[in-house]
């Protein structure tokens, strides 16, 4: 006797399902504005025949340069129907920035809100981006443009009739890229339902659930929090900012049940006097990532939300552990343990597994992790370990250990990554620019710690012979040409920088002496 054929859905699946059978249920909210699940279905479908009536066929990519907003979560979800790739960019990133993730992913078409649209006009005058680029306006179009929401609302609510396969690209997040070589994160169809079923799962997420998003929703953490609601069928609320006086207000006004956070804002909201005066007590549980969490920071946050804590440490290439609430107390300096299908290793620099207790570099294994690095090959290699078993794991770059009963402490990053209000900087990108000032002979960009971001961006700087600035000159100059987040808190000068046998310069002894 055969079985069934019932193939596993996919989230543009699970949309059109909610569309059917939770038709009149809020599925996002912003402001005064709302779409039902059955209006979400519609609108997303709306999404996939507008790009295709452009011209963007199966495994073409979109650019997304767009503001939080309803329109950016259809275009996210939206695009997904019509087998199209997104490719969300920081809208914090300079206009470099934006040229390379552009370029480097092959986006046939890009859709900008606001001042957005000035910044694709420039770099295309500027011969940094084609001509050629479909440019979709969210809000009034000038010339070159065309006006995106009117082109989606002239098209058919019905289901595009195209086959998803799971192992079709769904996005590419960019990890970093203000020069040099990006690196973007490839997730399939079959990555992401992965991730929104196990996350679902981890954080205690519910049909009822009304999950407000206050990071930009280009971030993976937002991408977190809207797949979950997703898969559950709950609401998501958007934020257009994230003052923590607004947080609150959205939390009473919309019965908030759960949210994402990153520290820094976990530490404003605790200062913030709105919080005596609003009530929140619909709260049930709020995820916190993207870097360490003070452990003071994490009772506090726990005990003057009164609700449940889960930190989550993970990578977008696709490695979660959460410390559960019922483990909260006894292990609050742990980051937990890997949730169900994810697997962790620790392993020593000849790539040999440790013992628990023993330090070394956090590997792991499981239904999340990327396809690759988009147009790197080489990152992808970098990225992998091969087990004794001949599986390929992801190595993370972090440095951990395991205690006795197998939670997660991570103890250094091996990687040079900065962490600074949940954002991840890449030395890499300030050092390129601070080199083509004409007085840097050498430089060496480290993360130190503060304490509203948890880490801000250090110069240590050689000037070239005969050569002379001051300090502040030089982080203006440099501040000038990155992106906002990777603005650098000062430059130290330096005769010489210190070096290994084969000329590689030792972050970690600048850390420790300017820690």
């Amino acid at each position: 006797m055969s079985g069934f054929d019932v193939p596993s859905p996919l989230l543009p699946d699970v949309i059109a399902q909610h569309g059917q059978w939770l038709a009149q249920k809020a599925a996002v909210v912003q402001g005064a504005r709302q779409l039902t699940w059955r209006q979400f279905d519609e609108s997303t479908n709306r999404v996939a025949h507008g790009l295709a009536a452009l011209g963007l066929a199966a495994n073409a990519r979109l650019a997304l340069l767009v503001t939080n907003g309803i329109e950016m979560v259809e275009l996210l979800f939206g695009a997904g129907k019509g087998v199209v790739s997104v490719v969300p960019i920081n809208l914090s990133v300079n206009d470099a920035a934006v040229a390379a993730m552009i370029l480097d992913s092959g986006a046939a078409a890009v859709v900008a809100s606001g001042d957005h649209c000035q910044r694709i006009d420039r770099l295309i005058t500027a011969g940094k981006l084609p001509a050629t680029l479909i440019r979709l306006a969210v809000g009034p179009a000038s010339a070159g443009w065309t006006d995106w929401p009117a082109l989606r609302d002239a098209q058919p609510a019905s289901r595009p009739a195209i086959a998803i396969r799971p192992d079709a690209e769904c996005n590419i997040i960019y990890s970093s890229g203000t020069t040099g070589l990006p690196k973007g994160i490839v997730h399939s169809h079959r990555c992401r339902i992965n991730w929104a079923i196990d996350i679902a799962i981890a954080l205690r997420y519910h049909s009822g659930a009304r999950t407000l998003c206050t990071l930009g929703l280009y971030s993976n953490i937002s991408w977190v929090a809207m797949m979950a609601t997703i898969f559950v069928g709950g609401t998501i609320v958007v934020m257009e900012d994230s003052a923590p006086a607004s947080i609150f207000e959205h939390i009473e006004r919309h019965r908030i049940t759960h949210s994402a956070f990153v520290p820094v804002q976990l530490q404003r909201m605790l200062s913030c006097p709105e919080a005596s005066a609003r009530d929140i007590s619909s709260l049930e549980s709020i995820m916190c990532c993207g870097s360490p969490l003070p452990t003071a920071v994490k009772r506090a946050s726990r005990d003057q939300l009164d609700c449940d804590l889960i930190e989550l440490y993970g990578l977008t290439e696709g490695i979660i552990t959460v410390l559960a609430p019922e483990d909260f107390e006894r292990k609050l300096d742990s980051v937990g343990k890997p949730i169900t299908g994810q697997e962790i290793r620790i392993i020593d620099g000849d790539d040999r597994e440790v013992p628990r207790g023993a330090e070394g570099e956090i590997v792991g294994f499981g239904r999340l992790v990327m396809d690759g690095y988009h147009n790197r090959p080489d990152a992808t290699k970098e990225a992998t370990w091969i087990s004794p078993e001949g599986t390929r794991w992801l190595r993370t770059g972090d440095i951990g250990r395991f205690d006795a009963e197998g939670f997660l402490y991570v103890v250094d990053r091996k990687k040079d990554m900065i962490i600074s209000g949940g954002q991840n900087l890449y030395p890499a990108d300030i050092e390129a620019v601070m080199r083509d000032h004409p007085a840097v002979a050498e430089v060496a960009v480290i993360g130190v710690k503060d304490s509203t971001w948890g880490e801000t961006p250090v110069a240590v700087v050689v000037l070239q012979a005969a050569a002379a600035t001051a300090a502040e000159q030089l982080v203006e100059w440099t501040n000038e040409r990155v992106g906002k987040q990777q603005r650098i808190r000062n430059v130290v000068f330096r005769d010489s920088l210190p070096r290994n046998a084969n000329g590689k310069i030792l972050k970690r002894e600048l850390r420790n002496e300017y820690a």
